[in-house]
């Protein structure tokens, strides 16, 4: 039986150690020390409830759950019973001794009392509990950066830069009564479900580690003003099947960016659009921002890395290339659930340069991208050239390169990608970042490994990061952390999670964020310019499943996409971004938002209309 509260009264006078947002209770409370279980490992099965306390009158005493769990302690002692009170939306624990159970209080006492987990005996005293979860909804920032330099996030409190310690303290198995107080401890929580504030709290709890400045924002989204979508329309056509080596055999050694394919390579989003998709772990860059404001600058940097490589982890599985944008094509993403604002125009056609630039809670993201591609028969290898570069309020960046991917198996064998090399996040002030992306090998046991070192101006490492670009990133500052499996994490905490797939995810693929990208929601079409990769309507009747209307539609567009070169030697320039006359990257010269808001789009060509060759 699984039941949900959220925590109401049982906090402390002063107003500490309040969790944010609901809590979920399971007959395995695993994490309840802030030390999470390696993966895989699974806790001991309670026995069924042997006893059960008699109804009591309408008018009595809230209901109570009590009875005995099984709390993971640590690595060395593993899973141990422990008597769980729950009791007005207060959580409560303590070890389970001989001749009794300590905080143990009998239902004639307080009410109606369900017990749950194993038979005990002996008789119950009424001792001090050995951990007291307090749970109540938070909205206010203040006292959520209270609590977040309380449960130590700096360096210097715990000796690791991790937000609670990964082992319980012999201590803590000597005494038989020692409270836990907030001061001592980070609020405890569950680790099959995490925290989900209302929509109203500005933070959440993320699998062991206290979210600073906005929560985990789930993919499917809700707006103030709307529900976006959860799936694409239902195809109006049956698909058909192209032999891809049929197209590109005649094509080894080329630049597969001059290759022309039909639509049914394609999936229902545009170059553009996938830049944004990079963004949809954009909440690390919000809680890297707040970090930085309460002077951690370790953890801000921890947080970029992860973000960093957040942006690969959905390219797994994605079988279909995003089209090319026209010269001039734009996409705007304003997602106030997410409090981003993002912007990407085509700015270059030969070579293809997309330029991009996005507004978060306290900091700025700009880059622009070129693909170089290779195709060598049985894989294509893509090498991105372009400078990302993530700007926070107070003035410290991060910079950084993409790494290699390559697509193999396009002739026999199963499709997939992979991404390799080595990223550099260079900071302008105390620390940088440096990541290793595993190249896969055949007799490889841990693809998708990213490993690699956070260090200070000086070249002292100051912690080290793991994970897997497809799943998730963890970090810890042990020297000895050095692991050759991603599953293997014992001692590190967890930085980034991937996001759950869609419920459906159709044939390309997508996450539920991408499934939102193309999306004309109520009133938004009126709003857009001309050039919006929305409006395309090769891409439109891609999604909507009319291949033939796409395939027609997709051989007019690149007709007019030829002309591109002309017009761009006739000396044509992007509306939107200018280039640095220094080291030749693009960057928003403003304006975009403003003449939206005035309706003001008659500069702008209507790029995917009709066309005249004269």
């Amino acid at each position: 039986m699984t039941q949900s509260t959220s925590g109401g009264g049982g906090g402390r006078g002063n107003g500490r150690g309040h969790g944010y947002g609901h809590y979920h209770h399971h007959s395995a409370l695993c994490c309840l020390s802030g030390a999470p279980p390696l993966p895989g490992d699974a806790p001991p099965t309670p026995e069924p409830a042997t006893a059960a306390a008699p109804a009591q009158a309408q008018g009595a005493a809230a209901v109570a759950v009590e009875g005995v769990l099984h709390k993971w302690t640590n690595y060395g002692r593993g899973w141990r019973e422990r008597w769980f009170s729950l009791r007005d939306g207060v959580l409560s624990y303590s070890k389970i001794r001989a001749g009794g159970v300590a905080g143990a209080r009998p239902p004639e006492e307080d009410g109606e009392v369900r017990l749950i987990g194993a038979r005990i005996s002996g008789t119950r005293r009424t001792d001090k509990p050995a951990g007291v979860v307090y749970l109540k909804e938070g909205k206010d920032e203040n006292i959520e950066q209270e609590a977040l330099t309380r449960n130590g996030f700096s360096s210097s409190r715990h000796g690791n830069f991790s937000e609670y310690s990964t082992t319980e303290s012999d201590e803590f198995e000597k005494q038989d009564d020692c409270e836990l107080t907030c001061e001592d401890e980070p609020t405890f929580f569950d680790s099959v479900d995490h925290f989900i504030g209302s929509e109203n709290s500005s933070s959440a709890m993320l699998s062991g580690q206290a979210v600073v400045g906005t929560q985990k924002q789930d993919s499917n989204n809700m707006s103030p003003q709307f529900r976006r979508r959860t799936k694409l329309p239902e195809p109006t056509e049956k698909e058909k099947g192209i032999s891809l080596w049929s197209i590109i055999k005649d094509s080894v050694g080329k630049d597969l960016t001059r290759v022309c394919l039909p639509v049914y390579f394609n999936e229902p989003l545009s170059s553009l659009q996938k830049c944004f998709e990079d963004l949809e772990y954009s909440y690390l860059l919000d809680q890297a921002y707040q970090y930085g404001k309460m002077g951690n600058s370790l953890m801000r940097i921890l947080k970029v890395a992860a973000f960093a490589v957040s942006g690969y982890a959905s390219s797994v599985a994605r079988p279909c290339k995003p089209f090319n944008p026209l010269l001039g094509e734009t996409y705007e993403a304003d997602y106030p659930d997410r409090g981003v604002r993002f912007f990407a125009e085509k700015v270059s056609h030969h070579p293809m340069l997309i330029a991009c630039h996005c507004e978060g809670k306290g900091w700025k993201f700009w880059g622009d991208s070129n693909l170089k591609s290779k195709f060598w028969g049985q894989s294509i290898q893509v090498d991105p050239v372009g400078i990302l570069t993530v700007e926070f309020d107070d003035g410290e960046t991060f910079q950084w390169s993409k790494v290699t991917t390559t697509i193999h198996n396009l002739i026999l064998g199963k499709l997939y990608c992979s991404h390799h090399g080595t990223m550099h996040i260079k900071g302008n002030r105390q620390y940088s970042c440096k990541l290793k992306f595993k190249e896969p090998s055949l007799l490889d046991r841990n693809p998708h490994l990213v490993q690699g070192f956070v260090e200070d101006n000086v070249g002292n490492k100051a912690s080290f990061l793991i994970g897997k670009w497809d799943e998730s990133m963890y970090y810890s500052n042990l020297d000895t952390f050095r692991v050759k499996s991603a599953n293997q994490l014992q001692g590190a905490s967890l930085l980034w999670e991937k996001n759950k797939p869609a419920p459906d995810p159709t044939r390309y693929n997508l996450s539920s964020f991408a499934i939102t990208l193309n999306e004309l929601t109520p009133g938004l079409q009126e709003k857009l310019p001309p050039t919006d990769s929305r409006l395309r309507p090769d891409q439109r009747h891609l999604e909507n499943g009319e291949y033939e209307k796409a395939n027609v539609e997709k051989l007019r567009l690149e007709q007019r996409q030829r002309m591109s070169t002309k017009l761009q030697d006739n000396g044509w320039k992007p509306r939107w971004f200018e280039q640095d006359s220094g080291d030749g990257t693009y960057h928003y010269k403003g304006g975009y938002w403003e003449t939206r808001e005035a309706g003001g789009w008659d500069g702008c060509l209507d790029i995917f209309g009709e066309f005249s060759e004269t």
